[in-house]
């Protein structure tokens, strides 16, 4: 047939999509998409059958006028004429026009032409129906399969999307532009911001090409908001206002309209847009769009949550603020390390509360969980027990309460562990219960060795009716209690051994020549070489010496439950209620 070239467009549901054309038209104006509902597609569609048809050239009244926009169209059988958008037609002056149907539907379009006028026969129409025919079947599969890949890679390109902005942690507003410029990108479109006053009419696009424009359409209508907070993706098509109004100003005018709805309180709306000759987004292209935009949603949502939870927490913990009040007859120090940068919503807290009589009450807890739900019972755990030391319970008596009260108190599975140590150095004693919390230290000074607090409970708020028992220990001179959280303990190093018990009294027994003073950020310093400074959990520890208890003759170790760092165990009495 001697032609100067051929195109093929595969149907899709909102149209015509071009997806082949020979190499001669490789430098050529081929449009990209095709709506069945104007210009060439509708007539063929309309026919079923191939046309031979002739664009005619202007007339003496169009050039007159400079009109160029539109071509007259000539049907060579029928001899009607169409008049056409000139930037819908391919670039031949004689041209056969197939449609490609299969079982009943249109899949495709076939044009072949002629640069120069050329004179067409029925028997090339009718030889170009049969090429169609043969290729329905072809066509269907290899679209089916081009499709298939298509989505397979629309889901990769959200998948990375969406872990990068992941990976932010606290998206800003920059992390949020390049993700939906990503999303763009991925479409062959522009990203383009929209602001929505949420106090009067005007709306203002950031445009890729015209810079800041107010749109003057509705675009509340446009994108049919729902006040359920559902997000909303509308296609900018082919005759639509803003296809319309964007091609007016010289604008990408084709692509989609995204809705999310409020994220922060702030309203989140944009567009991705494609230039008016390039394809309209398919039914998947959008779906993807949709996609994307739940993402942004979710991660902006929950980072939201994040923060304010964090705040909150923060309020909460800074009103309980971890201190250590002075005693007379004591000296004390604490310490805190978070294992991530947000150090405020953790569970962990210590107390030391000065009592009449040369008696005070210190307490050591570790509360499940992080962010509000564990600052809350750690803020109400801590006013709980500063209530119950000054009411002269005993540490299980404490405990007990304690229990009842969470019980009551969490409306989810929390639950905590505490040592609560009740010291009285008018008679050189400390009276204390560990409620699963980790066994405290004892160093005493005497025999330079360090002692188990070994009398141990369950935990706190988990079960109703559990027992819970008070250790004994004989304080001296110069003796202190070391309190720990389970993080120090189960801190790795870089192979994966654990810190430990043995490794913690190992360190201690190395500090202790260096002084009490500063011995809690000596230790916190060799737990950070250990672990080459990465922490898996928070770390609190606190130490009390034992400056001035009155020695009370014939009670050295009779009243003692501890275990010798020797292992041998010393002597005891029985734990009581």
């Amino acid at each position: 047939m001697e032609a100067a070239g051929s195109v093929i467009y595969i149907a899709e549901p909102d149209g015509l999509h071009l997806r082949g054309r020979t190499a001669s038209l490789k430098n050529a104006f081929v449009p990209q998409f095709l709506s069945t509902k104007r210009g060439l597609a509708q007539v063929l569609l309309r026919s079923i059958q191939a046309l031979r048809l002739r664009v005619l050239p202007p007339d003496t009244e169009s050039l007159r006028a400079g009109k160029h926009a539109k071509r007259a169209l000539l049907n060579e059988e029928t001899h009607e004429v169409y008049q056409m958008e000139r930037n819908l037609l391919p670039p031949f002056t004689s041209l056969i026009g197939v449609p490609i149907w299969f079982g009943g539907y249109v899949v495709g379009i076939i044009e072949v032409g002629w640069e120069n006028l050329y004179p067409t026969t029925k028997q090339d129409a009718q030889m170009l129906e049969a090429v169609g025919n043969y290729l329905s079947v072809q066509l269907m599969g290899a679209f089916t399969q081009m499709r298939t890949e298509h989505v397979r890679w629309l889901e990769t390109a959200e998948n990375e999307l969406r872990e990068k902005l992941y990976a932010t942690g606290e998206p800003t507003d920059d992390d949020v532009k390049a993700f939906l410029s990503g999303v763009a990108a991925a479409l062959r479109g522009l990203y383009a911001e929209v602001e929505v006053n949420e106090y009067g009419p005007t709306v203002i696009a950031h445009l890729p090409h015209m810079g800041m424009r107010a749109i003057p359409v509705n675009l509340e209508k446009i994108a049919q908001r729902h006040n359920n907070g559902e997000i909303s993706v509308v296609a900018i098509s082919y005759g639509s206002d803003l296809n319309q109004w964007l091609t007016d100003i010289g604008e990408f005018s084709l692509g989609v309209l995204a809705d999310a709805g409020k994220i922060s309180e702030k309203p989140m709306t944009f567009m991705i847009l494609r230039p008016q000759d390039a394809e309209p987004l398919d039914s998947d292209e959008i779906g993807f769009v949709h996609r994307c935009t739940e993402d942004l949603v979710e991660i902006m949502t929950g980072t939201a949550k994040r923060m304010q939870d964090k705040h909150i927490s923060q309020a909460l913990q800074l009103g309980m603020k971890n201190e250590l009040q002075h005693v007379d007859g004591l000296s004390a120090d604490g310490i805190y390390s978070s294992a991530t940068k947000d150090a405020f919503v953790g569970g962990d807290f210590y107390d030391l509360i000065r009592l009449p009589d040369r008696k005070a009450a210190v307490i050591m807890g570790d509360v499940s969980g992080k962010g509000v739900e564990a600052a809350s019972v750690s803020a109400a755990v801590k006013t709980a027990l500063g209530a119950y030391a000054w009411e002269g319970l005993s540490p299980a008596r404490m405990v007990r309460s304690l229990n009842d009260f969470l019980l009551g108190f969490s409306r989810i599975e929390t639950f905590a562990t505490l040592f609560i140590g009740l010291i009285d150095l008018d008679h050189a004693k400390l009276t204390y219960c560990s409620a699963g919390h980790p066994p405290a230290i004892f160093y005493r000074a005497s025999t330079k060795e360090l002692e188990m607090l070994n009398v141990q409970s369950g935990v706190v708020g988990a079960f109703e009716d559990m027992d819970y028992h008070n250790g004994h220990v004989h304080i001296g001179k110069d003796d202190f209690l070391l309190l720990y959280t389970d993080g120090t303990t189960e801190a790795r190093d870089p192979q994966g051994n654990f810190f430990g018990e043995d490794g913690l009294r190992d360190a201690i027994m190395a500090q202790v020549p260096l002084g009490f003073d500063g011995i809690l950020h000596r230790l916190l310093e060799g737990l950070d070489t250990f672990t080459d400074r990465n922490l898996d959990d928070d770390v609190a520890m606190v130490a009390v010496r034992f400056d001035d208890p009155k020695e009370q003759s014939g009670l050295t170790d009779k009243k003692s439950d501890t275990t010798s760092r020797k292992g041998k165990r010393s002597k005891k009495s029985g734990a009581t209620q």
